[in-house]
C-alpha cells in the first residue's frame, strides 16, 4: 500500500479534538483532509503547541491540512441544453485519474481511472458505481466501466472485499454486492470472457460474505455477516468489522453512544452494518421507527442484500461453466437455487403480498414496507404471481408524484419518505419489466425523470436525492446535506433516457 496512505489512528488526540471541538458542520471535511507533512510529524507539533497560551486549533489545522481535492466545485451548468448533454460534460468533471498521490491522505489509489459521485463524496463508491456504469454504458464510455471493474478487483484482491469506498476509514465494511452484476454489464459489452476474467474475484467476495458460515451452529447462529436460521439455512445479514465510531461522522457517534450507555457498542455497530447497506439511514432499521438509538440492523437477514448473494452464486456458477469445470458450477448453482427457495420463505408475505426483511432474533418478518422488495423482481427470484402483487403495494403505498418513495415512513432520516433515490427507481423498474408490468414501470420512470430535469432546470444540478412527495421542494433529511453531481443519479437518468 502506498506510504503516503493515513488512517485516523495516526493522529491520535488530535483527530478526536479536531472532531470535538464542533468547529467543522461535516466531520468528513476533517477526514478526507490531506497534508504534505507526515501524520507522525504534525501529531509531534501539535502536542509541543497545544498548550500554549493563545493556540487556535482552527488556525493549526488550516496550516497542516488542506481541502479534499475537487474538480466540480466550480462547474457550471448550462440549463438551456437538454440534460443529456449536461451528463456528458460531467462524466470527465466527476472522473479520477490514477496518479501517485504527493500528499498524505486517507485516500487509497486505485491503478484505474474512475468516476466518483460528486459533493462531499470524492472517492470511488461501491454500489453507486453500478448505476454511474448504466449511464457510462449508455455513453459508450465501455473503457471507463472495464476500468472500474478492475479497481473493483484490485481491491477485493488487497483487501479481501471491495469496501464502501476507496478510503482507509471504510475498511471494516462493504456495501451492497453490486459486483456480479457489474460483471454481468461488462460482459454484455464485451462477452462472456470478461466473467472468466472476473471470476476469481467474484469468489473472493463471496468467500467475503460467508465467512464463518461453515462453523455456525444452534450454539453459535451467526458470524459477521452469515446467520444461521432456525430451519437450517443460511442467509445474511449486513455488518462491519469495525466496532469504533465511524472517523467520518466520529463525534455524532461518539455523542450517541454516552447516551446509550452499556449499549453504545451494540448500538455503533448497528450504525456501521447500516452504512454497509448504504441506507443509512431508514426506519427500515428501527426498532422504534423515530428513534436511531433503536437501531438493530444486525438483528435482520435483509431481502435485497440475499438476492444480490443470490446472483453473485448464478455469476459464479455461469464462469464455471464457460470454464468448462462442471462440478464447481453445479455447486454454485445449488447455493443459488438454496438461497432463492429460502428469499421465498423468509421475506415473502403471502397475506400483504410483498417482501420484507426478516428478523432471525425474534424468528418474525419485519414490518417496514420498502423499496427493498423489488430486488426479487430485478433478479428473478419471485413467480409472475408474486411480482404482480408486489407492484400493488408498491402502487399504493410508495408511489407518489415524482417517482417511488423509499419507504412509507417519515422519520426525518434520509432513506425514508418523502425521499426517492435513483438506485431504487432503477431496481424497481427494471424488477417490473421482468414480469411484464410495463404500465407501472413507465409510470415510475417518466414521474422520475420528469422531476429530475425539473429541478436540473431549476437549479442546473442532478442531485443525489430527490423529494417525490412535494417536488417542489428539494430533499432533505440524513447527517449532512443534499449533495449535487451526482454519479448514480445522471446515470439512471441517461439509462432510462434511452430505454
Amino acid at each position: 500500500m502506498n506510504k503516503l496512505i493515513f488512517s485516523e489512528k495516526d493522529f491520535q488526540e488530535l483527530f478526536t479534538d479536531l472532531h470535538a471541538s464542533g468547529l467543522w458542520l461535516d466531520g468528513k471535511e476533517l477526514s478526507d483532509a490531506v497534508t504534505i507533512e507526515s501524520p507522525e510529524e504534525i501529531l509531534t507539533t501539535y502536542r509541543k503547541q497545544k498548550s500554549n497560551k493563545n493556540f487556535d486549533l482552527k488556525k493549526f489545522f488550516e496550516t497542516y491540512f488542506y481541502p479534499a481535492p475537487t474538480r466540480e466545485v466550480n462547474y457550471q451548468s448550462d440549463t438551456s441544453k437538454p440534460v443529456e448533454d449536461h451528463i456528458e460534460k460531467l462524466w470527465p468533471i466527476l472522473s479520477r485519474q490514477p496518479e501517485e498521490q504527493e500528499f498524505f491522505s486517507t485516500l487509497i489509489p486505485l491503478p484505474h481511472p474512475y468516476v466518483v459521485p460528486g459533493g462531499r463524496f470524492n472517492e470511488i463508491y461501491y454500489w453507486d458505481s453500478y448505476f454511474t456504469m448504466l449511464g457510462l454504458v449508455e455513453s459508450r464510455r465501455i473503457q471507463l466501466v472495464e476500468d472500474m471493474v478492475k479497481n473493483f478487483s484490485y481491491m477485493i484482491e488487497n483487501f479481501g472485499f471491495i469496501p464502501n469506498g476507496n478510503r482507509t476509514y471504510y475498511l471494516g465494511r462493504s456495501q451492497p454486492p453490486f459486483f456480479s452484476l457489474m460483471v454481468a454489464l461488462l460482459a454484455e459489452q464485451k462477452g462472456d470472457d470478461s466473467i472468466v476474467e472476473f471470476l476469481p474475484s467474484m469468489v473472493h467476495e463471496y468467500e467475503f460474505w460467508m465467512e464463518g458460515s461453515e462453523s455456525l451452529s444452534k450454539e453459535k447462529p451467526h458470524h459477521k455477516r452469515a446467520v444461521l436460521l432456525s430451519s437450517g439455512e443460511i442467509l445474511n445479514r449486513y455488518y462491519d468489522n469495525v466496532h469504533s465510531p465511524r472517523a467520518e461522522m466520529y463525534q455524532d457517534d461518539v455523542d450517541l453512544i454516552r447516551e446509550k450507555g452499556s449499549d453504545g457498542e451494540q448500538t455503533l455497530l448497528n450504525i456501521r452494518a447500516a452504512c454497509e447497506s448504504g441506507w443509512d439511514f431508514s426506519s427500515r432499521w428501527f426498532e422504534v421507527p423515530n428513534e436511531l438509538g433503536t437501531i438493530r440492523t444486525t438483528d435482520l437477514v435483509q431481502v435485497d442484500l440475499n438476492s444480490l448473494l443470490y446472483h453473485l452464486e448464478q455469476m459464479i456458477a455461469k464462469g464455471y461453466r464457460i470454464k468448462g469445470e462442471e462440478k464447481e458450477a453445479n455447486m454454485y448453482l445449488s447455493l443459488a437455487e438454496n438461497r432463492a427457495k429460502a428469499i421465498q420463505k423468509y421475506f415473502w408475505n403471502e397475506g400483504s403480498g410483498f417482501y420484507f426483511d426478516f428478523n432471525h432474533q425474534l424468528g418474525a418478518q419485519a414490518s417496514s414496507i420498502t423499496a427493498a422488495a423489488t430486488f426479487p423482481l430485478a433478479l428473478g427470484i419471485a413467480s409472475k404471481a408474486q411480482a404482480e402483487r408486489t407492484a400493488l403495494v408498491l402502487e399504493n403505498e410508495l408511489l407518489m408524484e415524482g417517482g417511488l418513495l423509499t419507504t412509507n415512513y417519515q422519520s426525518g432520516q434520509q432513506w425514508d419518505a418523502p425521499n426517492g433515490w435513483a438506485p431504487l427507481q432503477w431496481m424497481a423498474i427494471w424488477g417490473l419489466r421482468n414480469y411484464g408490468i410495463n404500465g407501472l414501470a413507465n409510470q415510475i420512470k417518466d414521474r422520475w425523470v420528469s422531476l429530475n430535469i425539473k429541478v436540473f432546470k431549476n437549479t442546473g444540478k442532478l442531485m443525489e436525492k430527490y423529494n417525490v412527495v412535494d417536488t417542489s421542494l428539494l430533499s432533505g433529511g440524513g447527517e449532512y446535506p443534499v449533495q449535487d453531481g451526482f454519479g448514480w443519479t445522471n446515470g439512471v437518468l441517461l439509462k432510462l433516457l434511452n430505454s
